[in-house]
């Protein structure tokens, strides 16, 4: 899989979109946690999706930059970059486990999954507990609180996914070609 290509209006587009799809996702349905100031959010089932449909680079731009900047519209500064790091490569993950969409399968989506709610959890563990100070105890009851239900929810991207492959396939065949 070549990364070194340049993107055309069309990859620019959907970074675009999807990750606008990300931000509202993220900030439209917020549980907060005030040990940390973190907070459960939808966008991860965007960053999987986006992921699994467009593959590593679109996925890790849209999900890095939308779940940043919904970090800056609501107001989370100190996880803007954490977020931008932790995601980006979440949806880069992703879109490379996968692979290319004529070699799989969906136990396939599924290890990419795994492999993206792996680095979303520990991500921000090791974030909160040791970048933004708030120790273990309080990073580890965010994990099991928000992070572990977060990316068990992203798993929705897999259907989604599924169901927009069917619906869009030549269109999304420009991805991987």
């Amino acid at each position: 899989m070549s990364f070194s290509r340049q993107f055309g209006t069309r990859e620019i587009a959907v970074i675009a979109v999807m990750g606008a799809l990300t931000t509202i996702a993220t900030s439209q349905f917020v549980i907060p946690f005030p040990p940390t100031r973190g907070y459960f959010n939808l966008g991860d089932v965007v960053v999987v999706t986006t992921g699994l449909l467009f593959g590593p680079v679109v996925g890790g731009l849209a999900g890095g930059i939308g779940s940043g900047l919904a970090d800056l519209l609501g107001g989370w500064m100190q996880y803007i970059i954490p977020t931008i790091i932790t995601k980006g490569f979440e949806g880069f993950a992703v879109g490379y486990i996968a692979g290319k969409p004529e070699n799989r399968t969906l136990s396939r989506n599924m290890l990419a999954w795994i492999i993206g709610a792996i680095i979303l959890i520990s991500g921000y563990f090791i974030t909160e507990a040791f970048f933004l100070g708030y120790g273990l105890p309080a990073a580890a009851a965010e994990a099991v609180t928000i992070n572990v239900p977060q990316a068990i929810v992203s798993a929705l991207g897999i259907p989604i996914s599924i169901a927009i492959r069917k619906r869009l396939g030549n269109f999304l065949s420009v991805f991987f070609s």
